[in-house]
């Protein structure tokens, strides 16, 4: 079969504008005016997000997660702490997110620090998850070689047996945040003039915000 000639694919964005004029003071709610839109539009995965970590040599690595909350001015999710981007985030705290809703034509993208949320923020949203989640976190050793899927099932067997009703955290697994420093907004327009965007935390903890070139 013919590759198609991805060269050429096209797609022209003119649904919507931004502007300084049209952006909140604030970013974080900047961005949940945007998220509230893309949910209530029902684009596919609203929440699901790029998470860009760099490891100890300077090494980038980046994966799909799904936001979890916006919560006192940060961004979080949950994972297992011991996977590589776990392992990535203990050597350099510092990651980029990147949400895309092609159905608005809309990417943000956020920049800055990581930190380990408290453990009661995790306990509570772990207790929240369904019972076979729970299992499963203790089942996966995340991003760990395995020699064969029926491993994986064995291991979810063995701790859905040994946690018949109540199952606890993990002590590897808990929830991040991340507290931007950056934060640009872009809006696809015709003929690529994009709208974009940015705001940039001062040192005195000020959002400065201007548009850029596309």
């Amino acid at each position: 079969m013919k590759q198609p000639d991805i060269a050429h694919i096209r797609q022209e964005y003119s649904k919507k504008e931004l502007s300084l004029e049209d952006c909140l003071a604030n970013p974080v709610e900047q961005f949940s005016l945007w998220l509230d839109e893309a949910i209530n539009s029902k684009v596919n995965e609203p929440t699901a997000m790029n998470i860009a970590t760099v490891s100890s040599d300077g090494k980038p690595s980046a994966r799909m997660v799904l936001l979890k909350g916006v919560e006192n001015q940060t961004f979080v999710f949950y994972s297992n702490y011991d996977s590589r981007k776990g392992q990535q985030i203990a050597a350099n705290s510092y990651v980029a997110l990147t949400f895309f809703w092609p159905e608005l034509e809309r990417q943000v993208r956020i920049e800055g620090k990581i930190t380990k949320v408290a453990n009661e923020v995790s306990d509570a949203y772990f207790f929240a998850r369904p019972y076979s989640s729970r299992v499963g976190a203790w089942a996966s050793e995340q991003s760990r070689p395995l020699d064969a899927k029926s491993t994986l099932v064995k291991r979810a067997a063995f701790f859905a047996a040994k946690y018949l009703v109540s199952v606890p955290r993990p002590p590897h697994w808990g929830g991040y945040a991340i507290t931007p420093e950056r934060i640009e907004f872009w809006q696809g327009r015709p003929s690529r003039l994009h709208d974009r965007v940015v705001y940039t935390l001062n040192e005195q903890d000020v959002w400065n915000t201007t548009c850029l070139f596309p």
